[in-house]
């Protein structure tokens, strides 16, 4: 398989899973009213309204749940289109066993999907619980955080048992670490941290989907440059079906990703990441992400050391609203920063 061949196609893919997200998102979205799958108010009906809750609970009453239907779209595309690559004159190329490599992606996208799914009907239709500020909605940070890393650890297991992958490489240096057996325990770190910086990042209509399409453009380069098929159509067809998705969560959103979007698309980038061997150009190129949820540490230190918050609102793009940033004014200039970063990112992954 050569770049020359397989781009066609890839293009091709991502213009089909555009027009097929396009198709059935605005049914989709009355659907979700109709089974009102919405974001609810958060905000205690009695006592001091928390800022958060002041900023978000405007938004409710917006469907959420859009992660579900693009995790169908692209799941069911790949699942009929992949078979019927070779026969399209595509030649199915890359460094790992095949078969644990399709597993692996979809095992990811799939499995924090759906414990994002499980979190989401919980906020909707099970009864909140006090919290620390106001209510707390869905499932407890204790469970979701061990079911992480049980999924993470399983993801890890395949990474290095199945594809044999334990290198880290360093770029400018050129130095490649062999990890050995603290591999696993340094990809599940990986991949708990991105699910949970990007559903972090996730705050603002149009943040996290217009960051992730930034940073999917970036890897297909590397992916295709690496000449990984799989690999290759999948964020083809990832990526077109977020373009769609996109129209419809720019300010004002008219439908949510949902955690169900949230924790599969941010674990799904860290494999991403991992089965590349750029994980150095993971961490650029996804920068954002690091530095939102980077700002949600500092301020819980802040809260356990000094007992009191270092930032007005975390994570970081509260802070801005706090400051009389007006919202699309945020989303905007963070996709800016998040071009450079992937500018940058792909530079690393090159030299």
């Amino acid at each position: 398989m050569s770049l020359q061949n397989v781009l066609p196609l890839t293009l091709g893919l991502v213009l089909f899973s555009f027009l097929i997200t396009s198709i059935f998102i605005i049914p989709y979205i009355n659907l979700l009213y109709k089974l009102h799958i919405t974001r609810q108010k958060e905000a205690p009906k009695k006592g001091k309204i928390p800022i958060f809750d002041i900023y978000h609970d405007k938004k409710a009453g917006t469907p959420v749940g859009g992660g579900v239907l693009i995790i169908l779209v692209v799941v069911i595309l790949f699942a009929f289109l992949f078979p019927f690559a070779s026969h399209m004159g595509v030649g199915i190329s890359t460094s790992y066993d095949l078969k644990s490599e399709v597993f692996l992606i979809f095992f990811t996208f799939i499995s924090f999907g759906l414990l994002g799914l499980s979190d989401d009907l919980m906020k909707i239709y099970a009864k909140p619980r006090p919290g620390l500020l106001g209510q707390w909605f869905g499932m407890s940070r204790k469970s979701k955080f061990i079911l992480q890393w049980i999924l993470a650890g399983i993801i890890s297991y395949i990474l290095y048992n199945k594809l044999g992958i334990n290198i880290l490489h360093i770029p400018f240096i050129n130095l490649n670490l062999n990890l050995g057996v603290f591999y696993p325990v340094f990809s599940s770190f990986i991949i708990v941290a991105f699910a949970n910086a990007y559903n972090i990042t996730d705050g603002l209509d149009g943040l996290a989907v217009g960051l992730l399409l930034i940073c999917l453009i970036a890897f297909g380069v590397i992916s295709s440059s690496s000449l990984d098929t799989p690999l290759s159509l999948f964020i083809a067809l990832l990526t077109g079906a977020l373009i769609a998705f996109l129209y419809f969560n720019v300010w004002p959103a008219r439908i949510f990703l949902g955690d169900a979007g949230a924790l599969s698309f941010g674990a799904t980038l860290a494999v991403i990441g991992l089965i590349t061997g750029s994980i150095v150009a993971l961490i650029v190129v996804g920068g954002i992400f690091i530095v939102e949820i980077a700002s949600s540490l500092i301020q819980i230190a802040g809260w356990k050391i000094l007992k009191k918050p270092i930032l007005p609102l975390a994570p970081l793009h509260h802070s801005f609203l706090t400051w009389g940033w007006e919202e699309p004014k945020i989303v905007f200039r963070a996709w800016l920063v998040g071009i450079v970063l992937a500018i940058f990112g792909l530079w690393l992954s090159v030299i």
